[in-house]
């Protein structure tokens, strides 16, 4: 669960800058942002990646036992 926090905090953190890049047209958010949403897509990699492995380790341990 920890991974699902990192998600939500890094979410979390990118809210003032919608509102400021939306909101009040800042660009400096908006840059913000896009490194954020890079930085997000990069976790979301990381944890397709680390769920990948878990569920063949735990298919590959299933078919030893049997």
């Amino acid at each position: 669960m920890s991974r699902f926090t990192e998600i939500k905090g890094l979410i979390l953190t990118l809210e003032d800058d919608f509102i400021k890049f939306y909101e009040h047209g800042n660009k400096s958010a908006g840059t913000r942002i896009r490194k954020g949403m890079k930085d997000l897509k990069d976790l979301a990699h990381t944890i397709r990646m680390e769920v990948q492995e878990i569920k063949n380790k735990a298919e590959e341990d299933k078919k030893k036992d049997s």
